[in-house]
C-alpha cells in the first residue's frame, strides 16, 4: 500500500509515465485519486480542482468535457477489471461490514446524499429532502425536548444558495447526552472542522435492531467533545453517545457565528446494506433522506412521498421514549428519542 502512495504522489506531482502500468501496483489508484483531487464530492474532478499541471488534466480529460471522471483515471491507470473486483472484494472483507466501494454508488445518490456543490438540490428532493409536515406527539407522562428546526425547511436565507434542513434540531443545555436511538454499528466518527455539523457520528442499524425491513442510518451531530468510540463499536439503544454542543462552522461558515447547543439529529435508509464513506459524510448505496419523525412510526412506508400524504390525522406521530430512570415507554420498544425524558 505503501508503494502505491509513493506512485500516486510522483505520478499528481507531475512526473508521468507514458507506458502501461501493472494491474497490481495500479490496484485502487483511480478511486484514491478521485478521493485527493474531488472537492466538491460530486464524484469528478474539475479543472478547478485540479491542483497540478494542466497538461497533465488534459491528457486526462478524454472526452474533452472539461471533467476527468473514475474511468477516465481508471483508463490512464491501466487498471482492469479484475483488479476492480479485487479491490471490491477487500472493502467488503473489512472488519467494517457493508463498507463498499465508491463505484458502487451511483452519481445521482451521491449528489442526492452528500449534496457536493456543483449537484443540483432536485436530486436531494428526489430523494426525499422535503417538509412532510409530520411532528411528534410525546407521551402525556413524559417531560422531552421538542423540535425547534423542524424537517426540511428552507435554509436558503443561511447558505450560499438553495438549501434545506437535512435533519431535525432540538436545544439542550451543553453536556446533555445525546442517546442511541437503537441498537447498531457505528459506522462513522468526524470531526468536522469544516462542516455545518461540526463533531458527529453516524450509526447504522439493521433490520433486527429496529424491527423495519430496512437499513437505516441515524446521524448525530454537534457534539461538544468526540464521542469515546471507534468505529465498528456495536451500541445499545439509549446508550450515551457523548455531550451537546454547539460544534461546527456557523451561518456563513463563519466560526464565530455559532448556533445554541442542540442535537442535529438525521435519518437514512435503504434496502441495502451497503455505504461509502464519502468525504465526511456516509452514503448509502440507493440512499434515501427520511423525516426522523417517521422512523418512530416503525413500519412501512415511511419515505417522504408517503409521509407527505398521510391524512392530517396521521401526522401527530406517537413518540416512543427513554425515561431519566432508563425505562422506556412503551416497554417492547426498540427505537426511542435520542435524548432521555424526564417524567411530568
Amino acid at each position: 500500500m505503501q508503494i502505491i502512495r509513493s506512485a500516486i504522489i510522483v505520478l499528481l506531482a507531475g512526473t508521468w509515465f507514458a507506458g502501461s502500468v501493472q494491474t497490481v501496483e495500479a490496484q485502487g489508484r483511480a478511486e484514491m485519486a478521485i478521493q485527493k483531487n474531488d472537492k466538491d464530492g460530486d464524484g469528478k474532478v474539475s479543472i478547478d480542482e485540479w491542483r497540478k499541471r494542466r497538461g497533465i488534466f488534459r491528457r486526462l480529460d478524454t472526452d474533452e468535457d472539461g471533467y476527468v471522471t473514475l474511468k477516465e483515471f481508471r483508463q490512464r491507470f491501466g487498471e482492469t477489471e479484475a483488479a476492480r473486483e479485487a479491490d471490491k472484494k477487500a472493502v467488503e472483507a473489512s472488519t467494517l461490514e457493508g463498507l463498499t466501494t465508491a463505484s458502487a454508488v451511483d452519481r445521482e445518490t451521491l449528489c442526492a446524499i452528500a449534496r457536493g456543490r456543483s449537484c443540483s438540490i432536485k436530486l436531494a428532493i428526489k430523494k426525499g429532502l422535503f417538509e412532510t409536515g409530520l411532528r411528534p406527539k410525546f407521551p402525556d407522562q413524559a417531560n422531552c425536548r421538542d423540535i425547534d428546526e423542524q424537517w426540511a425547511i428552507s435554509y436558503t436565507n443561511k447558505r450560499d444558495r438553495e438549501a434545506y434542513h437535512g435533519g431535525i434540531d432540538m436545544p439542550a443545555p451543553y453536556g446533555v447526552p445525546m442517546i442511541a436511538t437503537a441498537a447498531g454499528t457505528v459506522v462513522a466518527i468526524y470531526r468536522g472542522e469544516n462542516s455545518f455539523r461540526g463533531k458527529e457520528m453516524t450509526i447504522r442499524h439493521a433490520p433486527e435492531d429496529t424491527g423495519i425491513p430496512l437499513w437505516i442510518y441515524t446521524q448525530y451531530a454537534h457534539f461538544d467533545e468526540m464521542p469515546k468510540f471507534k468505529v465498528g463499536d456495536r451500541v445499545k439503544m439509549g446508550q450515551e453517545l457523548g455531550p451537546t454542543g454547539n460544534s461546527g462552522i456557523g451561518r456563513n461558515g463563519l466560526q464565530s457565528q455559532r448556533r445554541r447547543p442542540a442535537i442535529h439529529f438525521a435519518v437514512f435508509f435503504s434496502k441495502s446494506p451497503k455505504f461509502i464513506d464519502r468525504r465526511e459524510r456516509i452514503v448509502q448505496v440507493d440512499g434515501n433522506w427520511m423525516d426522523p419523525n417517521a422512523l418512530f412510526r416503525k413500519k412501512l412506508p415511511l419515505d417522504s412521498y408517503s409521509m407527505r400524504d398521510l391524512p392530517e390525522a396521521e401526522k401527530q406521530v406517537p413518540i416512543s421514549v427513554m425515561m431519566a430512570d432508563g425505562t422506556t415507554i412503551p416497554t417492547d420498544t426498540k427505537i426511542v428519542w435520542p435524548y432521555k425524558c424526564k417524567a411530568n
